[in-house]
């Protein structure tokens, strides 16, 4: 774990100690592990053998003749099943969506198969993307596990990219978040999740829940492999307008050996939220410092403000969106989907208008923020993983004070449109994951929203940090 998996794998593949084909067989008998076990993992909810032993194999063709495709060559990974990836179902987490398997890919999936990349199958997710807990009780889905502890939730709705990835079935999993989907599972599960701004990743062939809040990201072992990945799916798709006009995506000075020059905005607020983590919280912070970076006390406005607009944007969207479903399928939907829609259909156009209102005033106080500051380091979740019920089982679980606490520190990434890492740096006295979050932008005015760069430099910095690394109780070595 840490990236260990994506670089010994490398190493053993070029030396021709190891092949794609070995490792896509061990993944194949884990994967039927996962399904036999009690209770069963349910990271990954559709795979075929075929068509991973097909990649696979291509891959270690690659490797004999020397002319592979990139350093995701190989790689195992996992796509929410929010993307279209053939031949799987395009079901988002329902029983109604996806009747017939997929014959296009989305642009993550095609862009993963051209770097090489061993899809290993579509993951686990809250249904429709609408909660953070990942508890999907239909009959496709089941309730993923966390793998440090099977009894408590990973977190959502990316929950089974986060699962797949600590249980070390794959490297790198793929998910969205549209208000903490990657960060949140990424915290619980002990991992690290990037969301990139707003538009940086295509999002074309995943289904569109809220046009202006959802980013994709990676979830990885490892900050590095993080940036490989980004590295690799973000630049502009003809087919996703959004990001058309950004700016090339570039890695400078993430290696550099220290963070001098750097100024590091908190505010003390968010991590007095998060007491049971503030010594650790506290203690990654003086870390940074030690590495040469500075802290400046920075105040969020309007935080309150942020939170309600924020999710009456996404909820009215996704509402609009899915109002076919919601009159059709409204029976074989989960009733936790069918409450959050039903809430959501209470908005108002002129909350909607005023709800962007905000937003506008909240993206101005951003710009004034990052002229003082390189970044903004806030708690990931002021909470860890919740604990899963008998009754979670079978009907669901609706909290929605926990939603709204488990997305506290998310909105505004998902609501301005800026990059936001996760980067897990400690244990709860339980034995679950803390999570740190730095929201990224630099001092420059138009490459604020585009600085991933210096969010992943610093991610680095805090990986160093957590000096030891606790297996999970599920856990899966694909190299063995």
């Amino acid at each position: 774990r840490g990236g260990r998996v994506t670089k010994s794998q490398l190493l053993s593949c070029r030396s021709g100690k190891l092949t794609p084909s070995q490792v896509a067989k061990n993944i194949i008998a884990m994967l039927e592990d996962c399904d036999k076990s009690t209770p069963p993992l349910r990271a990954i909810v559709q795979w075929d053998q075929e068509q991973i032993m097909l990649m696979a194999e291509a891959s270690t063709a690659r490797y004999r003749n020397k002319c592979t495709l990139s350093y995701l060559d190989g790689i195992p990974v996992c796509l929410k099943e929010e993307f279209k990836v053939v031949p799987y179902h395009h079901r988002v987490g329902t029983v109604f969506l996806g009747t017939e398997p997929e014959t296009e890919d989305a642009t993550v999936a095609k862009k993963l198969r051209e770097a090489g990349a061993i899809i290993i199958g579509v993951s686990n997710m809250h249904e429709l993307g609408t909660g953070t807990t990942g508890c999907n009780p239909n009959r496709y889905h089941r309730i993923p596990r966390n793998p440090y502890k099977p009894n408590h939730f990973t977190g959502g709705s990316s929950s089974g990219s986060a699962a797949a990835v600590a249980a070390g079935l794959c490297p790198v999993a793929i998910g969205t978040d549209g208000g903490g989907s990657v960060r949140i599972p990424a915290s619980f599960c002990g991992v690290v999740g990037l969301k990139g701004t707003f538009g940086r990743i295509s999002c074309h062939g995943s289904l569109p829940l809220s046009y202006s809040t959802v980013s994709v990201g990676p979830i990885c072992t490892s900050v590095a492999d993080a940036a490989i990945v980004y590295s690799i799916l973000a630049e502009p798709d003809p087919l996703y307008p959004y990001g058309l006009k950004q700016p090339k995506a570039t890695l400078s000075d993430m290696c550099a050996p220290d963070l001098k020059g750097l100024k590091l905005g908190v505010d003390w607020t968010f991590f007095k939220d998060a007491i049971c983590a503030l010594p650790v919280l506290c203690a990654a912070v003086e870390h940074l410092q030690s590495l040469g970076a500075s802290v400046v006390e920075v105040s969020l406005p309007e935080m309150e403000e942020v939170q309600v607009a924020h999710a009456i944007c996404i909820l009215s969207e996704m509402r609009d969106f899915l109002q076919p479903d919601f009159n059709k399928h409204f029976q074989e939907m989960n009733l936790e989907t069918r409450a959050t829609l039903a809430m959501a259909s209470q908005f108002t156009a002129l909350d909607y208008i005023t709800a962007n209102r905000q937003r506008t005033r909240s993206m101005t106080f951003l710009r004034e923020i990052f002229t003082t500051v390189n970044c903004i380091l806030t708690p990931a979740v002021a909470s860890t993983a919740p604990r899963i019920y008998e009754s979670d089982l079978l009907t669901g679980s609706s909290n929605l004070s926990f939603t709204i606490r488990s997305m506290r520190f998310m909105q505004l990434g998902n609501f301005t449109g800026i990059p936001g890492l996760v980067v897990p740096v400690g244990y709860s006295t339980a034995g679950l994951p803390i999570g740190f979050q730095a929201s990224i932008s630099s001092l420059c005015v138009m490459a604020k929203w585009w600085d991933e760069a210096v969010l992943l430099r610093i991610g680095l910095k805090l990986e160093q940090f957590r000096n030891q690394t606790k297996k999970p109780s599920i856990y899966y070595d694909i190299l063995a």
